[in-house]
């Protein structure tokens, strides 16, 4: 009797390594080496390391952005060769179009890229406004970038990425830039959007690059911690907390534990990068790094 197959990850990097080469001086860089991360479908994945360790250059490898120099990253089986509808990207700096609304912001893909064939005009249009109301920037909609606070802002960039339906959101610090507060009421927005009240086989798949220790143990299922020069993962943690998640986990004792477990994983070498030592410095609570 023939055994059934086993279904593929969403997405699987194999021993991926990344290489840079200076135009000037010709010198190569080896940015990232033998990363290897099976990550499933509908999974919140929040990948965490200090500075320099190759964070952003696995995002955008995953992206199709940049191609690896060697070893292989597949989505749903098939090699990722370049960018593609079905991966989103959202970036830190929003990367909004200052001369458009912020409808028109929401809705450029659906109007002028793949993600808007087989939609007819009506059908566009109820999907922007879908995402706008999701995001909750219903009556704002014919503002400008430069009329919106930072977290406005972050929000239609959001609805932009939602609205393009990929089925792998890609995000590369998207909250760093803003303050603390309105950082603190995104990730629970950011939440509520990916739907972790879903079933996880509804849920997107989400890679979520950040610097911020508590924010990965909030938003993740499993926290990948990098290290760097080069670039490696050196643990990736299971975040055993319960789903949906509020801002009362925050004072569960396993939600600090957690942070300061990652915290321990990193320490030493985000010292360095800041030029300092752990042995000389004072006991603190795991930092933003």
């Amino acid at each position: 009797m023939n055994q059934p197959a086993m279904s593929a990850k969403k997405l699987r990097l194999a021993g991926v390594t990344k290489s840079f080469v200076a135009p000037r001086t010709g010198q190569t860089t080896l940015a990232v080496d033998d990363v290897t991360l099976d990550i499933e479908a509908g999974e919140f994945i929040c990948i965490v390391g200090p500075s320099g360790c190759g964070k952003s250059t696995v995002l955008n490898l995953i992206a199709g952005l940049d191609r690896p120099s060697s070893g292989s990253i597949e989505k749903d089986g098939a090699p990722i060769t370049g960018p593609g509808a079905d991966r989103g990207v959202m970036f830190q700096d929003y990367a909004l179009m200052p001369w458009q609304t912020a409808y028109d912001n929401v809705g450029f893909g659906l109007r002028h890229g793949t993600p808007g064939r087989g939609f007819t005009a009506q059908q566009r249009e109820e999907r922007i406004r879908h995402f706008i109301d999701l995001v909750g920037l219903k009556g704002a909609e014919k503002k400008y970038p430069h009329q919106l606070s930072g977290g406005m802002r972050q929000r239609v960039a959001l609805a932009r990425l939602l609205a393009n339906g990929p089925d792998v959101l890609l995000m590369d610090e998207p909250l760093g830039a803003l303050d603390a507060q309105t950082r603190l009421i995104l990730q629970i927005e950011l939440l509520r959007i990916w739907g972790q009240t879903a079933p996880r086989s509804e849920r997107k798949t989400a890679i979520f690059i950040t610097h911020d220790i508590e924010e990965a143990v909030f938003l993740a299922d499993r926290v990948v911690v990098m290290s760097s020069h080069p670039g490696r993962v050196r643990a990736v943690l299971d975040i055993d907390l319960p789903r949906p998640r509020s801002e009362s986990v925050r004072a569960d004792p396993r939600f600090g534990h957690l942070a300061e477990e990652i915290w321990e994983l990193i320490r030493d070498e985000a010292y360095r990068a800041i030029g300092g030592s752990a042995d000389t410095a004072s006991p603190l609570p795991a930092p933003v790094i």
